[in-house]
């Protein structure tokens, strides 16, 4: 069964805590290095890559001298490295590997050594392979029992939400907005034809940073959708350029709290609303330093909201009380709009809700 990479960072350090070597298998460009690399991150180890596809014998195992006349193998310097300091060695491509590789790995992963060397005990082995549920994509080669039997394999299919917590810190804005309202072209998951560019996450995280190094998105260039064509291809370019075009009609989460563009916000759609409310609750600015003034704006913008947005806006205000911030959504029900206090406001609405169901 797949997991997302919520569920994998949370119990994959109960593997590399054991110091057993993780296998992570997925689809092309579903962020599997970028998991590793945090991982690393949270580890407090260096990361020390290689290719397993671009690797020979000898590039394992290293190169033979004569010591008191026998053959003693030296250690290649990047598993010298892993060998003398704690490291995340990190092999990618393995089942892209010649067989000679894979062979060698065995003892690597079986014993923690290589022709008698042995790893820093605290470093740790992290692979990642395309192979697995969806390797008839993939010119890959097939990895035999007694090979997958000395990894811990896990099959990782990650959430739009994954993609969307990371790119929080590492994606513009406007991109971070175009996803999130149009999840459909994060990635393609179905069958893939020959030669057509297809949207990834690693491809949009490329467009995002060309975009945005070249200052595009703020000229609303005509370049964007060219480039956008190159990364993620047709279908998702066009949606994406006209989500760029019509940009300023969006509202962020500042925006919101101030209540700059209230009337903007009264014209807005069902799936507008829900948009802007994920995004309040993906910035996570309620449970920080916030006034009774933007409180108040909050207030003002549910007695304009569809009931089905409303709803969800108070989801995100109630779960504060897990946080330990029930007194904000004490505040929050005692704002007043038009004299109207919030908690009364609510009360009218859901007791016109329950009338109409009795009707019915």
């Amino acid at each position: 069964m797949a997991v997302d990479f919520k569920t994998f960072v949370n119990v994959a350090p109960h593997v590399s805590g054991a110091r057993l070597p993780i296998l992570l298998r997925g689809r092309h460009g579903v962020g599997k290095s970028q998991v590793v690399y945090q991982m690393a991150i949270t580890l407090g180890l260096d990361v020390v890559e290689r290719r397993a596809s671009q690797m020979t014998e000898g590039d394992l195992i290293g190169l033979p001298t004569i010591e008191n006349g026998a053959t003693i193998f030296n250690p290649p310097e990047f598993f010298k490295a892993c060998c003398d300091e704690p490291k995340l060695l990190f092999l990618d491509e393995v089942d892209r590997a010649v067989l000679e590789v894979r062979q060698g790995l065995f003892e690597l992963t079986d014993s923690r050594k290589l022709n008698g060397h042995d790893l820093h005990p605290d470093t740790v082995i992290v692979a990642a392979i395309n192979g697995g549920e969806h390797g008839e994509q993939y010119q890959v080669g097939e990895m035999d029992p007694a090979e997958l039997d000395r990894w811990t394999v896990f099959d990782v299919e990650p959430t739009v939400e994954d993609w969307l917590s990371w790119g929080k810190e590492n994606i513009d804005g406007l991109v971070w907005d175009f996803i999130n309202q149009n999840r459909s072209h994060l990635e393609h998951k179905g069958e893939f034809e020959p030669n057509k560019v297809y949207p990834s996450r690693r491809s949009w995280h490329r467009l995002n940073d060309v975009l945005v190094a070249s200052n595009l998105l703020e000229e609303a260039s005509p370049a964007v959708f060219t480039l956008a064509q190159s990364f993620v291809g047709f279908e998702a370019a066009v949606t994406f350029n006209d989500f760029a075009k019509n940009y300023e009609r969006q509202v962020t989460v500042d925006q919101l709290l101030d209540g700059s563009k209230l009337k903007q916000l009264k014209g807005f759609g069902l799936n507008e609303h829900c948009a802007l409310i994920e995004k309040l609750d993906a910035a996570e600015v309620l449970a920080s330093e916030t006034t009774d003034s933007q409180w108040e704006n909050l207030a003002t913008y549910m007695t304009i909201l569809p009931s089905e947005a409303g709803l969800k806006l108070m989801q995100v205000i109630m779960s504060l009380a897990s946080k330990g911030k029930a007194e904000l959504l004490v505040k929050f029900h005692s704002c007043k709009v038009n004299g109207v206090s919030i908690g009364d406001y609510l009360n009218k609405i859901l007791a016109a809700d329950k009338r109409k169901k009795e009707e019915v």
